[in-house]
């Protein structure tokens, strides 16, 4: 059994620590505001200028002016704040945040994302993908670990234009949770009822199995 994107979310807030600050990109890390564990104090950031996120609002509770750079609605925590562009990217440029959480389309075994664009679709343009991976110590990539044609979006080498190099630390998929390390993805943990040959078999990049492979936790 897979992980749907929730599942990735949850997981994903097991890596929150006290005291981080986190930015969080479009699409499933959106969802990690949502499961942050009981007695952690963490500080969401979005680059359209807020900081203080809290978790989506209650259908029939949303405020249309209260959006992150998705253009989602949200909440915000007591003591939260809003302003310009340019405050929020030198927070990203200054490494003021701790861990950046980000969606792919691709990531090499060597650390390099895709998470931008598609040749020959139209796209809005980058946002704050490059400002994001350039800057930050500590990126995990939640993201699909295959298309929807059941191939894998972990490869050798990403074949679509790059977002960042070397720059991605961890990958938490439908499947699986990887690190990055020298010499390819190194295999952590499996998703619950979801096999180690699975993986392998979904995955085109360098993989490292270790002799035991722990499921996730997501409880």
């Amino acid at each position: 059994m897979s992980l749907d994107k929730t599942g990735i979310a949850k997981r994903i807030a097991k890596e929150l620590k006290d005291g981080y600050y986190v930015n969080l990109g479009i699409g499933i890390p959106t969802l990690v505001a949502n499961y942050v564990p009981a007695g952690l104090n963490v500080e969401f950031q979005s680059e359209n200028g807020v900081l203080g996120m809290g978790p989506f609002p209650y259908e029939g509770e949303e405020d249309a002016d209260i959006i992150n750079a998705g253009k989602q609605t949200i909440t915000t925590m007591p003591g939260a704040s809003f302003f310009d562009s340019a405050m929020s990217f030198g927070m990203i440029r200054g490494k003021h945040v701790d861990l950046t959480i980000l969606g792919a389309m691709e990531v090499s075994d060597e650390g390099d994302i895709a998470n931008w664009k598609i040749p020959g679709k139209m796209v809005k343009g980058m946002g704050g993908a490059m400002d994001l991976v350039a800057s930050a110590e500590n990126i995990i990539v939640a993201m699909m670990h295959v298309n929807k044609a059941g191939e894998s979006k972990l490869l050798k080498k990403c074949t679509l234009p790059l977002t960042g190099v070397k720059c991605v630390k961890k990958v938490v998929t439908e499947l699986a949770v990887l690190e990055i390390t020298d010499d390819g993805f190194r295999l952590l943990e499996r998703a619950p009822g979801v096999s180690v040959d699975e993986i392998v078999a979904a995955t085109e990049g360098r993989l490292i199995v270790d002799d035991d492979i722990p499921e996730m936790q997501l409880d």
